[in-house]
């Protein structure tokens, strides 16, 4: 149209951003690349589904075989005694969708109530558990970085109820074996902040302080554990993520 007037879409005389090769609004700084956000049935575009309610052939028992879980109605419940999952598929830094619901009939106390984890890399759990009027220890509750760091809060629902964790996860960083970085994690359970950017002592253990020592790769599967309690399990999605202007 004559006379409009085109506003522009960066500059070249600006001031150079410390510590990088670009300048304030810089025009050539390369556009981030488009993801299609979910639409809170589905996942980002990005994402890799690793359960979507009925397959689950991304998945191993500890064995490396097909998992023994009961799955039906778009999840998957733990099947007592068959023992822990983890996905054929491997990440290090990356943001992790996955629900899961308590039985709703309350049976047991503290840790023998709807226990079961979710282990970043295979290594560094986050604790599920039926934490709705339930007393534990606090490095158990839902949501602790299990056995070094409570949940900030409680932001569990009822048993029975579907509860969403959105975790945010960088791995540790090793050079020649002698850690660079720990890993941090930033835990949102139910839209409820509940860890940010906290940086683990080490792989989670039982009764045990954590050690980096010795050194693992950079890269491990999502493993889901069998307590022997009904845990289910849906919507089970991952996005590995990069830094600033990285395309890969």
């Amino acid at each position: 149209m004559a006379g409009e007037k085109h506003t522009p879409v960066g500059y070249d005389d600006t001031p150079v951003l410390p510590g990088q090769p670009w300048r304030v609004h810089d025009s050539k700084r390369p556009q981030p690349r488009v993801v299609a956000p979910g639409d809170g049935a589905g996942a980002p575009s990005d994402a890799t589904v690793l359960f979507d309610g009925s397959d689950t052939s991304g998945w191993v028992n500890k064995e490396g075989g097909p998992i023994g879980w009961t799955v039906e109605n778009g999840y998957m419940q733990v099947e007592p005694k068959t023992g822990n999952i983890s996905s054929k598929a491997e990440f290090g830094d990356c943001q992790l969708h996955i629900e899961f619901a308590v039985p709703k009939e309350v049976k047991g106390s503290s840790q023998g109530r709807g226990n079961s984890g979710i282990f970043l890399m295979g290594l560094y759990e986050v604790q599920v558990l039926d934490g709705y009027d339930n007393p534990t220890y606090a490095d158990g509750l839902t949501g602790a970085i299990y056995g070094q760091f409570p949940p900030l809060v409680n932001a569990c629902r009822k048993p029975g109820e579907w509860q969403a964790y959105d975790i945010l996860f960088v791995a540790p960083r090793y050079q020649d074996d002698k850690l660079v970085s720990p890993a941090y994690l930033t835990v949102i359970l139910n839209g409820v902040m509940l860890h940010h950017h906290k940086a683990a002592h080490g792989p989670t253990g039982h009764k045990n302080l954590s050690s980096y020592d010795p050194a693992h790769g950079p890269k491990g599967p999502l493993m889901l554990q069998d307590h022997g309690d009904l845990v289910r399990f849906r919507k089970i999605w991952m996005r590995e993520f990069g830094d600033y202007d990285d395309k890969a």
